[in-house]
């Protein structure tokens, strides 16, 4: 088993669009959490190549926690060819399509996390409806395309228990910054006073459920 340290480091060396200010916000808020509720079943909505399974798998780890890694693993919008993010080494020669899961694989099990970062592989909302485990974290990092974003807010959400975190990324209130969905999503969660705030780093939006 790898120190937390080490996975801090290793998380540093994966794939990925997280700042290392938010990656380390990510890893404390739900240490800090993973302490006051030891063995917590948590999920990510957007696993990419598995940089923040590291961060949440870490403090995972050191809690006897269990995260849920939940992606389809054939990028978002911006992530196709002719768009910002595009990264031709992750496109399946088979069928020209982005296939991160192979990359995310390795990066799981490179971190010595395959018993504690369990892969769910498939779209968002069609897992939701068939996953009854109440979540003491979830955090949304999926598509940002508004129908997208909005969708796993509103399938997942309601499966945060009361006390637990809702963790959103790429929350940026300035437009000129980036997308709006998640930002709006961010806003939902507030106005629905059932979360309120609990913590900000850089983009990353943490929220506590209270009812």
């Amino acid at each position: 088993m790898r120190r937390a340290g080490e996975l801090l480091a290793f998380a540093e060396t994966v794939k990925g669009f997280m700042p290392r200010d938010e990656g380390l916000a990510l890893y404390e808020t739900a240490r800090a959490l993973g302490e006051r509720c030891p063995r917590g079943t948590w999920l990510e909505i957007g696993a990419w190549c598995g940089k923040s399974a590291v961060y949440l798998g870490a403090a995972a780890q050191r809690t006897s926690g269990l995260l849920y890694s939940l992606d389809h693993h054939h990028g978002s919008e911006e992530n196709q060819e002719g768009w910002e993010h595009f990264d031709p080494s992750l496109v399946d020669p088979t069928d020209g399509r982005l296939n991160t899961l192979p990359t995310w694989q390795r990066t799981i099990a490179g971190a010595g996390l395959e018993a504690t970062v369990i892969g769910l592989v498939g779209p968002s909302t069609v897992i939701a409806p068939h996953f009854s485990q109440p979540l003491d974290l979830v955090f949304i990092d999926g598509g940002h395309a508004r129908d997208v974003a909005v969708a796993d807010y509103e399938a997942w959400s309601p499966k945060v228990t009361v006390g637990g975190l809702l963790l959103i990324h790429d929350v940026f209130a300035d437009p000129s910054d980036g997308g709006r969905a998640p930002y709006e999503i961010y806003l939902a969660a507030l106005a629905s006073e059932e979360f309120v705030d609990y913590s900000a780093t850089g983009s990353l939006r943490v929220l506590r459920r209270v009812g």
